[in-house]
């Protein structure tokens, strides 16, 4: 075997060993975009925060799709973040992780969409209550019509953020205004 044969093997073997894993990973529980596994959550961060306990470490979760008020801005913050916790205590403080393309935002934190023990999509939920404003950043829009029809529906019923005495500002704009000191 000439030395030109042997460096083509050896790419090729190479190679096919790259794809093997690739795929392998693609497939495992890790490289999932949803899983039927229950995760403990720990706590409640905010509305649209919170913490789980994930291959035995704590691991914050950002819900996908959603952006609820800031804990300053009064009430709302609190409000939303009491009726997330609610909606995981129905939950028996279990859910399921969804994912979608980006796995982590530029804080570190997973990336998911979360489901309750019955399945129901608690991102739609927080939407359809009146207690989030639909917050998209692609390429995570898997579930973006859906998420899109929940807030319309708690506009034009007026709950929440959405009522007389609803939310003046939106959390991204009270963000600018009052930057993250990490």
């Amino acid at each position: 075997m000439t030395k030109k044969q042997i460096r083509i093997i050896s790419v090729a073997v190479l190679t096919i060993v790259s794809l093997f894993y690739g795929l392998a990973g693609r497939f495992s529980s890790e490289g999932k975009s949803s899983t039927d596994d229950l995760v403990s959550v720990r706590s409640v961060n905010d509305g649209d925060t919170i913490t789980i306990i994930l291959n035995n470490r704590d691991e914050r979760i950002r819900l996908i799709g959603i952006d609820a008020p800031e804990m300053g801005q009064r009430p709302w913050g609190k409000r939303a973040k009491e009726h997330l916790e609610q909606l995981i205590a129905s939950s028996s403080w279990a859910v399921m992780l969804e994912y979608d393309v980006d796995r982590r935002d530029k804080y570190g934190r997973v990336l998911a969409y979360i489901r309750a023990k019955d399945r129901k999509l608690v991102n739609e939920q927080m939407l359809r209550d009146g207690y989030a404003l639909l917050y998209t950043f692609p390429p995570n829009v898997k579930h973006v019509d859906i998420l899109s029809k929940a807030q319309s529906e708690a506009r034009d019923r007026k709950l929440g953020i959405w009522g007389k005495a609803g939310l003046k500002e939106r959390p991204r704009n009270y963000r600018k205004q009052h930057p993250r000191i990490n």
